[in-house]
């Protein structure tokens, strides 16, 4: 049984803002949270010990330990209730985390980290375990509104089902509504306004509008019933998928896409839209796969 929140830290400040996100998302559940450093040092065979130079408390190995510390102490102070443990483990970082990820519930994660380089807005650890973990993953960007809603992506796929109904455990567990948007295109126009540009094949704009709105109403059917506690909102919005969520998002606690949708190309693992609201979204993401959310 999954019975904890995994955080990475890396000693940076995004890290440290992913631990009190953590603890509370630990506390939310009930459940214990484990704090991970990955110690990538003992592959590049160099001393881990204090320098004779140095104080006995210095190197390699006493840095890494005081990161999970301070970590620990944090996820305390924010959460004084909560079970914490901390562990530094030998090893790159991702695979590190996506090995972690397998005895989770939830993973998460910084938005950045030390490793960032000038210019990016999102680090390698959050993109990678989006993309790979054996769990869902809640990358911490943004600002969460406590009273916003849970907004999901629908994208009617069934890929997209793991999505909607962490989603709607997500929006129950916080008292919160969930915003179920899904979006559609109108083709009718001209036949390609740029690169790129998909070429109309529906002509019929009513029709097209109607299908859509069976698609989001068909992904929703199922867990109304297991949730009815949650209030759900339906928006068809006709235009693009990730400007539309990056709006959705201005007033959200949490914004939950799957990993991939219909317009996947095969061999992705994680879709333009789910990396674009990652970047840009003004709230934290929660990215459900489904083979993570089978578990």
């Amino acid at each position: 049984m999954n019975a904890h929140i995994l955080v990475g830290v890396d000693g940076s400040p995004s890290a440290l803002e992913a631990v009190g996100t953590a603890a509370r998302e630990a506390e939310l559940r009930g459940c214990a949270l484990r704090i991970v450093h990955a110690f990538i040092w003992p592959l590049m065979r160099v001393p881990l010990g204090p320098s004779e130079l140095g104080p006995a408390d210095g190197g390699l190995r006493h840095e890494a330990e005081k990161i999970v510390a301070e970590a620990a102490r944090h996820a305390r102070e924010v959460v004084p209730q909560v079970e914490v443990s901390g562990v530094v483990v030998p090893g790159e970082p991702l695979t590190v985390l996506e090995a972690e990820s397998r005895n989770a519930a939830l993973v998460v994660v910084g938005s950045r980290g030390l490793g960032s380089f000038s210019g990016l807005l999102l680090g390698s650890a959050a993109v990678h375990l989006s993309a790979h973990a054996h769990c869902p993953v809640l990358v911490v960007r943004g600002k969460a509104q406590p009273s916003g809603d849970v907004v999901l992506a629908v994208d009617g796929s069934a890929a997209g089902a793991a999505a909607v109904r962490f989603a709607f455990a997500e929006a129950s567990l916080r008292g919160a509504d969930l915003v179920a948007v899904h979006t559609w295109n109108n083709w009718t126009g001209p036949v390609s306004s740029g690169p790129g540009d998909p070429v109309p094949l529906v002509y019929d704009e009513a029709m097209l509008k109607d299908e859509e709105e069976r698609v989001l109403a068909e992904a929703l059917s199922g867990l109304k019933h297991e949730y009815p506690d949650v209030a759900v909102r339906r928006r068809l919005v006709e235009g693009r998928p990730r400007q539309t969520l990056i709006e959705a998002s201005e007033d959200a606690q949490l914004l939950v896409v799957g990993a991939r949708g219909r317009g996947g190309f095969a061999g992705l693992l994680l879709g333009s839209v789910s990396q674009a609201v990652l970047h840009h979204a003004h709230c934290p993401v929660a990215v459900v796969r489904k083979s993570a959310a089978q578990r």
